[in-house]
């Protein structure tokens, strides 16, 4: 199949550049997933999808457009890459818009990511039910349980892409997922939740589907009895799987195109310190089984290792070529692979006792983030921390300050990234946040 979809990426090129665009950029794509839902004892949904489809970006006379279809019918498909082009023509001109120079596509590391698990393809109808039994039969496993839904979806693509002034290159991935979710009745009226799911480009290294059901009954029944927490300033421990969408906020603000449509509060500050020296975190494209894995990005740059902070002083921003000719900076990529901290030494257990009073945050409950300000409020539920123990349930309560504040705040970092995750974030703790709740 990779021939074939190169061979139609190829096609689609020639086809733009006989219709009169001076450059082209095809990508022809192939994908398949499956999903199983089940609930009360039987499947409620069974889904499986197929797709295939064209993406072709042109450059026309100094002007720029992009178009995708899934007919590949190659008749129908040169009209439409033909009409492609003339529509092109009628927008304004753009001076930044420009194919990737070919200089940027050099040096693409020879590496096997290993993103493709094979076994997948075996996995019958029989196991995938089985998984989902087992994951209910641990999640029901408790008198307060009134509901448990689980599922099983996996999914495999292929996506073929090359342009006209030399790059090519083929994707190929698989992923695996499978989860529970839980509802529990707690007296009249109040019916806590929770959930916990699980999936990589690989089966190897997720935990059996039983246990998976087990933590998500064990979430459950840890919010049973919760109250609204108290305002005060305190020390915030954040559990290491919701830290990547914390982080992400910052991340989202070091984009060339936030920086250059002024909607950056770290546009200013390369080379300067914006959190504590606790923080260092690199883009490492090259891990192998991991989501955001890449030799190239989506404009064919060739991916390279990347420090973005470091010792808490920001170092990189994530440059494309477009925001790249606009800001005169050199393109780096424009976003990010696998983001990786610089882990501490201890768990998440040690982390807790060491800081001994505090809220511990399990959940981001809405909320915004302002990126031009950096200014940020989140509702959050989890725990109270007392005498270095989890203690008390919390929610309904909030937390606001601004991200230079709160990571110039970040005083220990843990040594528990979730192992399966693209974005390794440990537990973090920070000291001095302000929360408001009762």
């Amino acid at each position: 199949m990779r021939d074939q979809l190169l061979q139609e990426a190829h096609g689609a090129v020639q086809q733009a550049l006989a219709a009169g665009a001076d450059d082209a950029v095809a990508s022809v794509s192939w994908g398949r997933s499956l999903e199983f839902k089940w609930r009360d004892g039987k499947v409620e949904k069974v889904q499986e999808d197929t797709s295939r489809g064209l993406s072709v970006a042109l450059y026309v006379d100094g002007r720029f457009s992009a178009h995708s279809t899934n007919d590949l019918d190659p008749r129908r498909l040169t009209t439409f890459v033909a009409d492609a082009v003339e529509l092109t023509r009628a927008l304004e001109p753009d001076e930044y818009r420009k194919v990737t120079p070919p200089e940027l596509y050099e040096g693409r590391a020879d590496v096997d990511l290993d993103l493709v698990d094979s076994s997948l393809a075996d996995l019958s109808r029989e196991q995938r039910l089985d998984w989902c039994r087992q994951m209910e039969a641990a999640s029901l496993d408790h008198k307060d349980v009134v509901s448990s839904t689980t599922g099983v979806g996996d999914s495999y693509s292929i996506v073929a892409a090359c342009s006209s002034n030399g790059f090519e290159g083929c994707r190929e991935g698989t992923s695996i997922a499978y989860g529970s979710e839980v509802t529990l009745a707690e007296g009249e009226n109040r019916r806590p939740e929770a959930w916990w799911w699980v999936g990589a480009n690989h089966l190897e290294g997720l935990p059996e589907p039983a246990a998976v059901g087990r933590e998500a009954l064990r979430r459950g029944l840890d919010r049973l009895g919760s109250t609204r927490g108290p305002s005060k300033r305190t020390v915030m421990v954040v559990d290491h799987e919701i830290g990547s969408s914390l982080l992400g906020r910052v991340l989202s603000s070091l984009s060339a195109g936030s920086i250059q449509q002024k909607r950056s509060f770290l546009a200013d500050k390369m080379g300067e310190k914006i959190a504590s020296s606790c923080l260092t975190i690199t883009d490492q494209p090259h891990l192998p089984r991991r989501g955001g894995s890449r030799v190239y990005d989506s404009e064919g740059i060739a991916s390279k290792p990347m420090t973005i902070i470091k010792d808490g002083v920001l170092q990189s921003f994530f440059v494309d070529t477009y925001y790249g000719r606009k800001l005169g900076l050199t393109p780096t990529s424009g976003s990010a692979s696998n983001l990786v901290l610089s882990l501490g030494k201890h768990s998440c257990e040690e982390l807790v006792s060491e800081v001994g009073e505090g809220i511990y945050v399990t959940s981001w409950l809405g909320g915004n983030a302002n990126g031009t300000t950096g200014d940020f409020s989140f509702g959050v539920r989890g725990h109270l921390i007392e005498g270095g123990k989890l203690a008390a349930p919390v929610e309904e309560m909030n937390v606001s300050g601004n991200f230079l504040e709160l990571f110039s705040q970040l005083s220990m970092v843990g040594n528990d990234p979730v192992p399966w995750s693209s974005f390794r974030v440990p537990t973090l703790v920070f000291d001095g946040v302000q929360f408001s709740g009762s």
